[in-house]
C-alpha cells in the first residue's frame, strides 16, 4: 500500500476527551450491529406475541439488514457532503425513534415497519461512525486502537446480541431487546454535537443517478437471495429481483466511472490491499453469520438450551473478540497485517469446519465450546487488520464513501451468506432420509460445511496481502 499523507479536517481530539468521544462512537456502532441478532432468540416469543406466520417471521430479521445494507452507499456519500456528524446525530435519532416504536408495536405489520425504519436509521448514521473515528483521531498509534476496537464492535456485536437478547426475553421480555437502544441513543444524541468533532464540508453534488442505480442495486439483490431461501431459485421474483440487481449495479459501475463527484469513488479499489480487505469483508460475514444463526437453533430446537443459556454460550466467543482487539494495536506495527489475517482466517475456517461434524448428541464441551473459541480468536485477529487496511490511508474527502463500502459488503456479505445457507439447509432436509432431530442437524452441517468454502475464502484472499503495508507502519 502506498505511502499516503492524511491531512485531518479537524483538530484531534484532545487526550482527556478522547475516550468520550470513541465511547459515542462505538456504542453507536454496537447498537448498530446488536440488532442483527439481538432478536434472534426472541423470535418463538415474538410470533406468539404477535400472530407472525412461519415465513412472515424471518423479516423480523430480514427487513432490518435489508434496508440497512441497502442504503448503506447512500448513506456513507451524504455524510461527506452534508456533514458527518449530522448524519450520525440524525442516523441515531431516527433508529432510537424507530427502536421505542418496535417495542410499543402490537401487530406483525407495525414491528416490521419499525425494523424498517430502524434499517434507514442506521444506514445514515452506520458510515459516519468509521469516518469520524478515522477524521477524528489522527495520530498513527491512536487511529489504529481505535479501529482495532471500532472492529471489536462490529463483529462482537453479533455475539453479544445474541446474549443480550437472551437475557431481556428470558428475564423481561422480547419487547426490552428494542427498549435498550432508547437510553442509549438519547445520551449519543445530546452528546455527540458537544462532545464529537465535526469534520469540514467540502462544496460538491449528490451523485443522485449512482445512489439510485446503486441503492436499488444492493437492496434488489438482497432480496432475491432473501426470497430464494424461502421461495427457492426458480422462483421468477427471485430471478427477476437477481437479473435487476445485476443490471443495476452494472450501470452503477458505469455512473460511478464517469461522473466527477461519484458516490463511490473508484479510487478507493485502485489499491490491492484495500480491495483485498473489502472482499475479506464480504466473505467472513458469509461464513460466521451460519454460526449465529444455525448454532442458535442448534442450542434451542435440538440440545434444547434457554433463551438465557444459548446467549451466555456465546460468551467466551465475544470474550475472545475484545481480547484480541486490544493485542491486535500493539500487533500491527510490528508484523503487519498479512500475518495476523492469515492467521485469523486460519482460525475461523476451523471452527466452522468443526461445526460441520455436529450430532443430535454433541455437547456444549467441547463440540459447541471448541468452535466458539477458534471463531472469537480468528475474527478478532482477521478482522481488526482489514479495518486498518481500508481506513488508515484513505484521504478525509472519502472516509465516509470508504465506510460505507466496507459496511455495505460486511452488511451485504451476511444477509446474503445467510440466504444462500439457508437454501443450503433446505435443500438437505428435502433430500434426507432422516427424520427429527436427525434431519435438522443434517441440513445444519451441510450449511456449516459450507460456510467453511466461504472461510477458505477468506484465507486465499488474506493471502494475498502485502506483508507491510503504509497502514500499519507506526
Amino acid at each position: 500500500m502506498s505511502q499516503q499523507t492524511i491531512h485531518p479536517a479537524v483538530e484531534p481530539a484532545p487526550a482527556r476527551r478522547s475516550g468520550l468521544v470513541l465511547a459515542i462512537i462505538l456504542t453507536c456502532q454496537l447498537m448498530l450491529i446488536l440488532d442483527a441478532t439481538v432478536m434472534n432468540v426472541a423470535l418463538p416469543r415474538i410470533q406468539a406475541d404477535l400472530g407472525f406466520s412461519a415465513t412472515g417471521l424471518s423479516w423480523v430479521m430480514t427487513a432490518y439488514s435489508l434496508v440497512f445494507g441497502g442504503l448503506l452507499l447512500l448513506g456513507g456519500r451524504a455524510g461527506d457532503l452534508f456533514g458527518r456528524r449530522r448524519m450520525f446525530v440524525a442516523g441515531t435519532a431516527l433508529f432510537t425513534l424507530a427502536s421505542l416504536a418496535g417495542g410499543l408495536a402490537g401487530s406483525a405489520t407495525l414491528l416490521i415497519a419499525a425494523r424498517v425504519l430502524q434499517g434507514v436509521g442506521a444506514a445514515m448514521a452506520g458510515p459516519s461512525t468509521l469516518a469520524l473515528v478515522t477524521t477524528t483521531f489522527t495520530e498513527a498509534k491512536a487511529r489504529i486502537r481505535a479501529l482495532a476496537l471500532f472492529s471489536a464492535m462490529s463483529s462482537g456485536g453479533f455475539a453479544i446480541g445474541l446474549i443480550v437478547g437472551g437475557l431481556l426475553t428470558e428475564w423481561i421480555s422480547w419487547r426490552a431487546a428494542l427498549f435498550i437502544n432508547v437510553p442509549f441513543g438519547l445520551a449519543i444524541v445530546l452528546l455527540a454535537p458537544r462532545f464529537v468533532p465535526e469534520p469540514a464540508r467540502r462544496p460538491a453534488h449528490l451523485d443522485l443517478p449512482g445512489a439510485i442505480t446503486g441503492t436499488l442495486g444492493v437492496g434488489s439483490l438482497v432480496f432475491a437471495f432473501t426470497h430464494a431461501a424461502s421461495d427457492g431459485w426458480g422462483n421468477p421474483v427471485t430471478l427477476g429481483s437477481l437479473a435487476g440487481g445485476l443490471a443495476l449495479l452494472t450501470a452503477f459501475v458505469a455512473i460511478e466511472a464517469r461522473t466527477a463527484m461519484p458516490l463511490v469513488p473508484l479510487r478507493l479499489f485502485a489499491d490491492r490491499d484495500r480491495s483485498a480487505a473489502y472482499v475479506n469483508f464480504f466473505l467472513g460475514p458469509m461464513a460466521m453469520m451460519s454460526m449465529f444463526f444455525f448454532l442458535t437453533q442448534f442450542m434451542q430446537d435440538i440440545r434444547h438450551f434457554a433463551a438465557l443459556a444459548t446467549g451466555f454460550a456465546f460468551l467466551p466467543m465475544a470474550a475472545l473478540i475484545f481480547t484480541m482487539s486490544r493485542l491486535v494495536p500493539r500487533l500491527l506495527p510490528r508484523y503487519g497485517p498479512k500475518p495476523l489475517a492469515v492467521t485469523g482466517t486460519l482460525l475461523m475456517l476451523a471452527g466452522v469446519g468443526w461445526l460441520a461434524m455436529l450430532t443430535t448428541t454433541s455437547a456444549y464441551f467441547p463440540a459447541l465450546l471448541g468452535p466458539l473459541v477458534l471463531m472469537g480468536l480468528g475474527g478478532g485477529l482477521a478482522f481488526a487488520p482489514l479495518n486498518v487496511i481500508v481506513m488508515a490511508t484513505v484521504p478525509n474527502d472519502d472516509a465516509g464513501a470508504a465506510g460505507g463500502v466496507l459496511q455495505t459488503m460486511q452488511q451485504v456479505g451476511s444477509t446474503l451468506g445467510l440466504a444462500v445457507l439457508v437454501t443450503v439447509f433446505g435443500a438437505t432436509t428435502r433430500s434426507s432420509g432422516a427424520t427429527g432431530a436427525q434431519l435438522a442437524v443434517d441440513g445444519m452441517t451441510s450449511a456449516f460445511a459450507t460456510a467453511a468454502v466461504f472461510a477458505a475464502g477468506t484465507v486465499l484472499v488474506a493471502l494475498t496481502f502485502r506483508r507491510v503495508t503504509a497502514s500499519a507502519r507506526p
